[in-house]
């Protein structure tokens, strides 16, 4: 555990597991159960084995991308815009080299933070290679946080550049400005624009420019060394930085365009924010297959049409708000597809009626699972081929389960919180969902205290209830934070959710704890109807109530516009602070 610590520092000069105290470090070889073995380099003692530069180089994702250069030379790697901006891999492995060589003359050191904040622009595909190539720590920070948020988050990672897509110029200068009030010396503003209409110092096609094609890429020195930092999404308090290393994001690469089917040369629409999970490692993950990126730089049902239709994407991934919106999305938006599209889902439990309307639209749907801190998708809902023949109700049910650990994620299970103990595999036990395995984060940023509650017992705690089926496979059922405790009994809002998103008027739903007096809680919900319809609350509640035990069934309802991150997902933690104003129905 030591020489793992040593190796792996997080952010150059500010936090670093070498730093971490004897008694941590004891604590930490009890909570990770690092073997004996591992430590002596048992292999050692075998006559003729050598561990040298022939037979063993750390695993980083920078290596798709050398050999995409080779390989794939001749491919589009990047499609972008009314303009049609097109590079092939050659070119992308050229100019990713580039702005490395123009970082370090910028200053950049090993274990240095670059952040951005930008949308699904090529930049942001060059920059997830282009900076861990300079030997620095990639940070890519949410494009719906404010100025004040922004701030604090620069402040905490200790970025020395940051760059920033035009459209949300103004907000990094708010951060900034901010910055300066402050003893911390704010990052250099690198400036991504799409035309020639302002200048500043430092703008991102010209200092990509400034750099030498020739430069020596900065190879981790060991696979454990960080490459990126991704925020959590904040739905629930301050986000913390979670720290990924090359190893963890070359194998959850590897998983991830497994578990999306993909073949060499896959075209994928990026409706997905580069910025969460790193995209779920697919930026890496199309350099290793030659793939091309479709860059989608605003989301909506009518875009993502035109862009299958126009270059015949095979791929795509998006939160269960975006397939939501595909269906309820208006006729005139809608085009017939010209294949069937691959689409991967995740972030919250898809409702099966969601599932079925995509496939009958034309998509194929997949559901993963995962957090940020499993470098994204961890289990996945594989497919089994006699699942073919039943009813479709039954297969859209089963296709809405979460599934098994995908390949190179050593385990996941379902255990009580606090004995640790496996839960029953009856489909109605609920636990804990925890991992162990390569791609679980290193832990996070200047927080060793809540590294450590995360990974008590040897697992990582995600916080989310399921329950395991006799097949094996996990099904989400809530946050632990979000189930409802009404009377003795738990409510799963998920189980209400699917509940409500049945309801022919209503377009999007959220259910949370109410406050009251003499239940303790009841289920609040929140609705969002579709264009046109117009009901009320008794009959959501009726209908609730003929399709769930009474006790279960919202006595709330509340009609309005559901908050969500960028990413999708539904911000609960405001519409429990909503519920919770209310106070006791009684």
């Amino acid at each position: 555990m030591n020489q793992i610590f040593k190796n792996s520092r997080l952010v150059r000069g500010v936090f670093h597991f070498s730093k971490i105290n004897p008694k941590n470090t004891q604590i930490s070889r009890q909570i990770c159960n690092i073997s004996d073995d591992f430590q002596t380099e048992s292999w050692r003692s075998m006559e003729g084995l050598v561990k040298c530069s022939v037979n063993y180089v750390p695993l980083t994702p920078l290596s798709f991308l050398e050999r995409a250069a080779i390989v794939f030379r001749d491919r589009t790697s990047v499609i972008y815009g009314e303009k049609k901006l097109k590079y092939n891999w050659e070119e992308t492995h050229d100019r990713c080299v580039k702005l490395a060589s123009a970082l370090v003359h910028l200053g950049i050191s090993h274990g240095d933070v670059v952040a951005t904040l930008a949308p699904n622009v090529p930049a942001m595909q060059e920059l997830h290679f282009a900076v861990p190539m300079a030997g620095a720590i990639l940070c890519t920070l949410n494009t719906r946080h404010d100025s004040p948020m922004l701030s604090i988050l620069l402040e905490h990672s200790e970025a020395k550049v940051i760059f920033v897509d035009q459209q949300f110029l103004e907000i990094a200068r708010g951060a900034l400005a901010l910055l300066a009030d402050k003893t911390q010396k704010p990052p250099l503003l690198v400036v991504i624009r799409e035309s020639d209409s302002d200048t500043h110092d430092f703008e991102y096609e010209s200092l990509l420019k400034s750099g030498d094609n020739n430069f020596a890429i900065r190879w981790p020195r060991t696979e454990f060394d960080p490459i990126s930092i991704n925020y959590t999404s904040g739905t629930t308090s301050r986000p913390k930085g979670v720290v990924y290393s090359h190893r963890g994001a070359y194998l959850n690469t590897i998983a991830t365009f497994l578990l999306h089917e993909m073949n060499s040369f896959p075209v994928y629409l990026w409706t997905v924010p580069t910025f969460h999970c790193n995209g779920w490692c697919m930026v890496w993950g199309l350099a290793a297959l030659g793939g091309t990126s479709v860059c989608l730089r605003n989301v909506s049902p009518k875009n993502i049409f035109e862009n299958i239709s126009l270059y015949k994407v095979t791929h795509m991934g998006g939160a269960p708000t975006v397939l939501n919106k595909i269906v309820n999305s208006p006729p005139c938006d809608l085009k017939p597809l010209p294949h069937k599209v691959k689409i991967m889902t995740g972030g919250s439990p898809p409702p099966p009626q969601v599932i079925s309307k995509m496939e009958e639209i034309g998509f194929g749907v997949n559901h993963l699972y995962g957090l940020t801190e499993t470098y994204g998708p961890g289990t996945y809902c594989l497919w089994r081929p006699e699942w073919d023949s039943l009813p479709p109700d039954e297969k859209f049910i089963l296709k809405a389960r979460q599934g098994v650990q995908h390949l190179c994620l050593k385990e996941v299970d379902i255990r009580d919180s606090t004995t640790m103990k496996k839960v029953p595999a009856d489909g109605k036990t609920i636990g804990e969902i925890m991992f162990r395995g390569n791609t679980v984060m290193s832990g996070y940023l200047k927080d060793a205290k809540a590294t450590e509650e995360a990974f008590r017992g040897g697992w990582f705690h995600s916080g989310d209830l399921a329950v395991k089926h006799p097949d094996g496979y996990i099904e989400v059922k809530d946050r632990l934070k979000d189930i409802v405790i009404s009377g003795g009994e738990n409510i799963s809002t998920v189980e209400v959710e699917r509940v409500l998103y049945s309801h022919p008027a209503v377009l999007e739903a959220a259910v949370v704890a109410r406050p009251d007096n003499h239940w303790g809680q009841t289920p609040c919900a929140f609705v969002e109807l579709k264009e046109g319809f117009s009901v009320g609350d008794q009959e959501i509640i009726k209908f609730c109530r003929d399709n769930l035990p009474h006790y279960m069934a919202p006595r709330t309802v509340i009609f309005e516009d559901i908050p969500k991150t960028s990413t999708g997902k539904i911000q609960k933690f405001i519409l429990r602070e909503k519920a919770n104003a209310l106070g006791s129905l009684f």
